[in-house]
C-alpha cells in the first residue's frame, strides 16, 4: 500500500477538463487512476497502464472494478474527480431525445452511483473529497438547454445534501461552474457558443486547473462548496 500518495479517481479523462486535470495531477506527482471510453486518448496520459479503465461508466460491474482496483491495490482514495458528461441540447422540434435520455443517464444516474460508491469508502477511511465539474447552468437556463441544466442542478442539489451530510467530518464536497470552456463538447455544433453568446475570450482547461488546485490545497477545516468560473465576457 503506497500512503505517501495523493490517489485520485478521475472520470470522463480522455478530452477536455478531464484530461487536463490528470495531466496536471499527475505532473504534480498525484496517483492518478483514469477512466474513459477512449483507451487511445487515455494513453496520452502516460499514467501506468494498470491505472487507465476504459469502458462504459454506466455499466455498474465496471464502476465496481475501478473502485476495487483502487483500494486492493493503494489502500485508500483521497479525491474522486467527476468530469465525465455529455451535452445534448436542441429545439423541441430536433432534439434528438435518444441522445437526450443518454446524457441525463450519464449526468446524472451513473454519476450519483459511483459518488455514493466512493462515498461509502471514504466514510470507512474517514476522509475524501468529490470535486464535481458542474456548470453555470447548475444555476440557471437556457432555451433549447433544459436538458442539459436540468442534470446540472441535480449535481448542484445533490452536492449541497451531501456536503450538509457530511458536515463536521473529514470528507469534502466541492462543485466548480464553468462558463464556457473550450473543449470538444461543442466541435460538432454549426454555431460554436463563443460566436452566439459573442464570448471572445473562452475559459481554457487550464483555467479550470487552476481552479481544481486552489480548491484541493485548502487548509483541512475549510470547505468550497461552490466555485463559479466565468470568462470576462460572459453576461447571459
Amino acid at each position: 500500500m503506497i500512503n505517501n500518495d495523493k490517489i485520485c479517481l478521475i472520470t470522463g479523462a480522455s478530452s477536455g477538463i478531464g484530461f487536463a486535470i490528470a495531466r496536471a495531477l499527475h505532473a504534480d506527482n498525484f496517483k492518478v487512476i483514469a477512466t474513459a471510453r477512449r483507451l487511445d486518448k487515455l494513453t496520452e496520459l502516460r499514467l501506468d497502464s494498470n491505472d487507465l479503465f476504459s469502458g462504459d461508466l454506466n455499466l455498474p460491474d465496471f464502476q465496481d472494478s475501478i473502485v476495487d482496483y483502487i483500494f486492493d491495490k493503494y489502500g485508500k482514495c483521497d479525491f474522486l474527480f467527476n468530469c465525465a458528461g455529455s451535452l445534448e441540447v436542441g429545439t423541441i422540434e430536433d432534439i434528438d431525445i435518444d441522445k437526450l435520455t443518454s446524457m441525463i443517464r450519464l449526468n446524472v444516474e451513473t454519476t450519483f452511483r459511483l459518488t455514493y460508491k466512493i462515498l461509502k469508502r471514504f466514510k470507512n477511511q474517514g476522509f475524501g473529497h468529490v470535486i464535481n465539474i458542474s456548470s453555470v447552468l447548475g444555476t440557471k437556463v437556457r432555451p433549447t438547454a433544459g436538458g442539459y441544466a436540468a442534470t446540472k442542478f441535480a449535481m448542484e442539489a445533490f452536492s449541497e445534501a451531501l456536503r450538509m451530510e457530511l458536515t463536521g467530518t473529514n470528507i469534502k464536497i466541492s462543485c466548480i461552474e464553468p462558463g464556457l470552456v473550450m473543449t470538444e463538447l461543442h466541435n460538432d455544433w454549426k454555431v460554436h457558443p463563443k460566436e452566439s453568446m459573442n464570448i471572445h475570450d473562452p475559459l481554457t482547461v487550464d483555467n479550470i486547473v487552476d481552479t481544481v488546485k486552489f480548491i484541493i490545497n485548502q487548509p483541512d477545516h475549510v470547505r468550497i462548496p461552490r466555485l463559479m468560473i466565468l470568462p470576462k465576457d460572459h453576461n447571459i
